[in-house]
């Protein structure tokens, strides 16, 4: 009996023991494990800006409050590594715009812009204020839209201040889905700008007379924006009757 107890009591120890050993082992697999979360927008886009003769990337970031980013292209080479630091490194950033710098065509032509940023799927990864990892996916193309032909005005034009409109032709570009237009007017000093969005349906648009003044320079910009959100722009200066 003495024998049978003692027994017993070995298993029941390597019992605990190894429940113990388990439990153990759970508490941290689980403090090792952390909840990855997703940006709420990650998007890359093209430029073309066909009058000056020029194309930038742009990136918009929003999410979680975050404290690092860095950014993976299509071959999984880091191109972008951001870390807070400080104020805001506690604060936290949300969201993010940046577009790169322009240089002119007769510098690096288009090709070669899009050989170095090809289309596919960048990666960004960072980490909240909280330690939490957050992820996401902004993909880009290279489906590019035409630029639109500015019908109204002409460069050089001068408009009637209280009855202006903006016309274009539609742009037709083969393989590319026109999801709208974006009108700029923009007075520089003091600087003055109206954007309009428009859907791809509208070729024209009536600019406010509030906001137009006599014997004034002005700029429009009309953007083609594609499904992706590449788009291209046509600018035109003009002045006021």
């Amino acid at each position: 009996m003495r024998y049978l107890a003692k027994t017993w009591k070995s298993r029941w120890s390597l019992f605990v023991i190894g429940a113990c050993g388990l439990l153990l082992l759970a508490v941290v697999v689980h403090a090792g494990h952390k909840e990855t979360i997703e940006f709420e927008e990650a998007n890359m886009i093209i430029e073309i800006n066909d009058t000056d003769g020029d194309a930038g990337l742009q990136l918009k970031v929003d999410g979680t409050p975050w404290k690092k980013l860095k950014v993976t292209d299509t071959d999984g080479k880091k191109i972008l590594e951001l870390k807070a630091k400080g104020a805001i490194k506690k604060q936290g950033l949300t969201e993010l715009f940046f577009e790169s710098a322009e240089p002119p065509f007769g510098v690096f032509s288009l090709e070669d812009f899009l050989d170095r940023f090809p289309a596919g799927d960048y990666e960004l990864e960072g980490q909240t204020v909280d330690g939490t990892k957050i992820v996401g996916t902004a993909s880009l193309t290279h489906d590019i839209p035409d630029a639109p032909v500015v019908t109204s005005p002409e460069d050089g034009d001068e408009v009637d201040p209280d009855d202006f409109t903006v016309t274009w032709d539609a742009v037709m570009t083969p393989g590319v889905e026109i999801v709208g237009y974006h009108v700029v007017v923009e007075k520089e000093d003091p600087l003055q700008v109206i954007h309009i969005d428009l859907p791809a349906s509208q070729t024209s648009v009536s600019i406010p007379p509030e906001f137009m003044q006599a014997e004034t320079e002005y700029k429009v910009e009309v953007l083609a924006i594609e499904e992706s959100g590449n788009q291209t722009i046509t600018e035109v200066e003009f002045e006021t009757e």
